[in-house]
């Protein structure tokens, strides 16, 4: 992205002067507060919108001068808003991922689609309920669903958009092994994560953004996220971020008190 700006007709200036590369096998984490542009940014990624102004190049091809219906087929998405018909198998809501549909098109899969389906629900070990109509599945058996079914063209591309809404602990830490997994089986797959709690990052995160009102505080390495200075100025208040065997967690001060974010106390805890 190249001096990108987003606004509506009539509404709001979206997003401002924003630059940004990702590169192939690079895992980034987009993260700010409600309405800080987040989502628009990832409609970019995804070629479902156009800049206002700038220019954006997905996968080597300019929007605006590309056909977006057959740059999409290249880029994966996880998106917890979209609608799953709950009467599909698991195993057929992922085959849909092949064709990018809501509903299957049996007669455009091939032999090599329904082995690849195989081979996903067996990675993220939802075989033995790639029976089950997904409608009555666990919210972590959809989130992993969902991400099997975005991985089903393998993407160059995989765009996230809040995959970890709504799950219980059990749940989320299933989806983060998965979403771990990403780089032994496509080494050069780049991903783009939305999220609102640093504990829905896999360890995994390579870099990170932080948006807010629709510009760049600041973007780099994962490890920007120990950067409190950065955090305030994204989120406002003041936030400490620590990591445990490179899973992220954060604490963020109340807005009216004033108690600071103190250092872990060994001592005090055990007291």
């Amino acid at each position: 992205m190249r001096g990108v700006d987003v606004w509506f007709a009539d509404g709001p200036h979206v997003l401002r002067e924003l630059d940004l590369d990702v590169h192939a096998g690079q895992h980034w984490a987009l993260l700010g507060p409600n309405g800080a542009g987040k989502s628009t940014l990832l409609a970019l990624a995804g070629a479902q919108r156009h800049p206002s102004r700038g220019s954006v190049d997905v996968l080597g091809e300019r929007l605006g001068h590309v056909d977006v219906r057959e740059l999409r087929k290249r880029i994966g998405t996880v998106d917890v808003r979209l609608r799953i018909p709950g009467d599909l198998t698991v195993a057929d809501y992922v085959l849909t991922g092949a064709t990018q549909t809501v509903q299957p098109l049996p007669q455009r899969y091939t032999v090599e689609d329904r082995e690849h389906v195989e081979t996903l629900l067996a990675a993220y070990n939802l075989v033995t309920i790639a029976a089950r109509p997904i409608g009555v599945c666990s919210q972590g058996e959809r989130a992993r669903a969902r991400l099997a079914r975005a991985l089903m063209p393998a993407p160059e591309l995989l765009l996230l958009d809040e995959p970890a809404a709504g799950l219980d602990l059990p749940g989320r830490a299933d989806l983060l092994t998965a979403l771990e997994s990403l780089p032994d089986r496509a080494g050069n797959l780049a991903s783009v994560m939305v999220a609102h709690h640093l504990e829905e990052l896999p360890a995994t995160t390579t870099h990170v953004a932080l948006l807010s009102h629709g510009r760049f505080v600041a973007t780099g390495p994962a490890h920007l996220l120990h950067d409190e200075v950065a955090l305030e100025r994204c989120f406002g208040r003041p936030v400490r971020a620590l990591s445990v065997d490179g899973r992220w967690f954060a604490v963020a001060a109340p807005r009216d008190g004033q108690p600071s974010l103190r250092k872990h106390d060994p001592e005090e805890q055990r007291a």
